[in-house]
């Protein structure tokens, strides 16, 4: 579906602004997140009239990735599976239950590990804010999943030896405000952060309309508040993955910071034919001042979706590779 007014990728043989955003104006999706306590595990009673001294308690273990290592990269290459549940245009991750896209995920993985000496960490990115053409309650043109669905998907990664990655488009909010919004989930040692910046309006923009961008201040401010929760709950390394398809979409890119904890993957996100995303990585991979390098192909988007073997002759070769 294209319409006249909805601004196309470079490079792109296909327009993703209508589809995307009548998607997200049909799910009426909540904006508020369910609030979701700890529950804890009670203490086992001694037998009435035990003498015995009770057994001092192991140190808990350090929390670990799905795999028992703490670092992500570059350790590791990283595979995403990339979408949400509520309609197939969304991305291949929403396609069948979780469980099921989880068992695409891993045989997917193993077609890249047989090609590859670093081990392949498998990753699960779902779109936990989706922007939205409709302004919705609150004026801010983007709904959150609820904690439900955030749940389920992060069930199906553990069962699956993945990460889950919580991707944000924040419409007319900011990616601080949506990331803290997140905090109970990214207190787990196994999800991380993704931020796309195509859909960061200011606030006289709708999603759609124009393509956005963010600031490498914010950017930082987020790498930072990441950082903090990795030190503070002694975590593993987060992901940060930053999207990218024009130039001017990280503005001032070189402020860009790299942080102890956080991982930060500028992503090439442009879809086309192969010689329009290479020449697309090529501008994001230039010059970049921190971070590692990521490259996301589209199932339905891409003109002759490129195979794995030419994905890994990439120069550099990417450090995640993300299918939606």
């Amino acid at each position: 579906m294209t319409t006249n007014d909805s601004p196309a990728r470079p490079g792109s043989t296909t327009r993703r602004y209508p589809r995307l955003l009548a998607v997200a104006v049909a799910l009426g999706i909540s904006a508020g997140l369910t609030a979701c306590g700890a529950e804890g595990m009670a203490d086992a009673d001694r037998p009435a009239g035990s003498t015995t001294a009770p057994v001092a308690a192991a140190p808990p273990a350090r929390a670990t990735l799905p795999d028992g290592t703490r670092s992500i990269l570059p350790e590791h290459r990283v595979l995403v599976h990339y979408g949400a549940p509520q309609a197939r245009a969304l991305g291949i991750l929403g396609i069948g239950s979780p469980a099921t896209a989880g068992r695409r995920l891993v045989r997917h993985r193993n077609q890249y590990q047989a090609r590859l000496t670093r081990p392949v960490l498998p990753a699960m990115e779902l779109i936990a804010v989706i922007a939205s053409a409709g302004p919705g309650a609150d004026g801010r043109y983007r709904y959150r999943q609820n904690d439900a669905v955030i749940g389920r998907y992060l069930t199906a990664a553990r069962a699956s030896g993945a990460l889950l990655v919580l991707d944000i488009q924040p419409g007319r909010s900011d990616f601080v405000t949506e990331a803290r919004a997140f905090e109970r989930w990214l207190k787990e040692p196994d999800v991380s952060l993704a931020m796309d910046p195509e859909w960061r309006m200011r606030s006289n923009e709708v999603p759609g309309k124009v393509i956005g961008r963010v600031d490498a201040v914010e950017v930082n401010r987020v790498s930072a508040y990441l950082s903090a929760l990795a030190k503070t709950y002694d975590l593993p390394d987060k992901l940060l993955i930053v999207h990218q398809f024009t130039d001017g979409m990280i503005l001032r890119r070189s402020r860009l910071r790299d942080r102890s904890r956080v991982d930060l993957v500028l992503n090439a996100d442009g879809f086309g034919t192969p010689d329009a995303k290479r020449s697309t990585y090529r501008r994001v991979t230039a010059d970049r001042p921190a971070g590692h390098v990521g490259f996301k192909l589209f199932y339905e988007e891409d003109t002759r979706l490129m195979s794995p073997t030419a994905v890994l002759n990439l120069h550099p070769r990417p450090d995640l590779i993300m299918y939606e």
